[in-house]
């Protein structure tokens, strides 16, 4: 318990005098140098968190979540009506995919084309949610849906006609020729993310399956969860149901992205955590000083009888006032900057006509921004934990402080 006397000392030592000019410079810089370390740990923090949000939610809306592919054999379709699966699935959709080059006037560019009938990619929630140009229930024989970048490179629109060459060959007097045929453009849509939009392309799937010489009994089987970001346990259900086939997920195909963006995140809270160690080591100095200040005030309060624990409390209490209200205040800060942050960059590009978030480089058009409870629970938490430990030193050196030296010059 903490005594009357202890706060009353403490409040009286947080006061600012003149005469600690010096002492209250070195309190204002800790103060600040916590607030600020706080605050950038919060900010980077939800600026990844957001991006990761925004990157998965781009990702699923573009891909099957879950992905059944058969081997030897076609996937048998009385598991498809399993309770199980029914539970935790919101759509089934049969697909196939191949690999070709796409042929534009002077321009060749390899291409992945993913097969679907009309009434299945009209369901794909790039079609439903993305900003999607066209007749999504159009996707017919030698019809083709192209994303907006591929569009931009080749300068083509809808109605426009474009080349595909298959590496399946066909055979002629003169030898293997590869198969090559004319598609007309019936949409453009935007994913989001240049990468899928320029690289694939959606294509009828009996047209894709006769273009590529696909066998029809060994299509893809695409499943979309109601909740895919638990996608480890969506997996395990849907691989004990389809255990004679492959299955992968979302995250298996981005894997290493994701690993990247978790250590990213990792490393960039240990760097900033130095900015909080660096402030609280101003603490030390600032208590240590105010020690040296107070050395007859604490002579005085031991020859009255005043114990060593509480002149530990006391310094030690100075510090963690400091510590703590800094932290709080960089918690303001960092969630306030956190909310406006799209705004503020706005603000800054206008002004200065400058690019601080390249569509092209990070994938999404706006800076995203997501306040993760449990990163600002664990910034505060690691910055008060260090907020006491730079303050026990300075306190039990002033405990152990003699009276009668203290005394002996005054």
């Amino acid at each position: 318990m903490i005594s009357t006397l202890e706060k009353e000392i403490t409040f009286r030592y947080l006061k600012t005098r003149k005469k600690d000019g010096f002492l209250n410079i070195i309190s204002i810089f800790s103060f600040i140098g916590i607030s600020l370390g706080v605050a950038v740990l919060i900010i980077v923090m939800s600026v990844m968190n957001g991006f990761r949000t925004e990157l998965i939610n781009k990702i699923v809306g573009f891909n099957a979540h879950v992905t059944v592919k058969p081997y030897d054999t076609s996937i048998n379709k009385k598991e498809l009506n399993q309770k199980s699966l029914e539970k935790i699935s919101k759509e089934l959709i049969f697909s196939n995919s191949g690999e070709a080059i796409i042929i534009s006037k002077d321009y060749t560019k390899g291409l992945v084309l993913r097969g679907y009938n009309s009434l299945d990619f009209s369901k794909l929630d790039v079609v439903k949610k993305g900003n999607f140009t066209g007749q999504s229930n159009q996707l017919v024989k030698n019809s083709i849906s192209i994303g907006k970048e591929l569009s931009f490179n080749l300068s083509l629109g809808v109605g426009d006609t474009v080349s595909i060459m298959s590496p399946v060959g066909i055979e002629t007097i003169i030898g293997s020729l590869p198969k090559q045929e004319s598609f007309v453009i019936n949409s453009i849509f935007d994913s989001g993310i240049a990468d899928f939009d320029s690289n694939i392309a959606f294509i009828n799937l009996e047209t894709l399956e006769s273009f590529f010489s696909l066998d029809k009994d060994k299509r893809n089987l695409e499943i979309y969860l109601k909740n895919p970001s638990n996608i480890s346990d969506g997996k395990k259900k849907i691989q004990s149901i389809f255990n004679n086939e492959f299955v992968y997920t979302w995250a298996d195909m981005n894997s290493s992205l994701f690993s990247a963006l978790k250590v990213e995140r990792n490393v960039m809270f240990i760097i900033l955590s130095l900015i909080i160690i660096v402030a609280a080591f101003n603490i030390i100095s600032g208590l240590t000083i105010l020690v040296k200040n107070k050395t007859r005030d604490i002579a005085i309060l031991k020859s009255i009888g005043v114990l060593n624990k509480s002149i530990i409390k006391i310094f030690f209490l100075v510090g963690l006032f400091i510590g703590t209200s800094a932290t709080f205040f960089g918690i303001f800060l960092g969630i306030l900057f956190s909310l406006y942050i799209e705004n503020l960059r706005e603000f800054l590009s206008n002004t200065f006509d400058i690019s601080l978030f390249p569509e092209e480089i990070y994938f999404l058009s706006t800076m995203p921004s997501e306040i993760n409870p449990i990163s600002i629970l664990i910034i505060s938490l690691c910055s008060i934990f260090i907020t006491i430990i730079v303050s026990i030193f300075p306190a039990i050196k002033a405990s152990k402080l003699d009276p009668v030296k203290g005394l002996k010059y005054e």
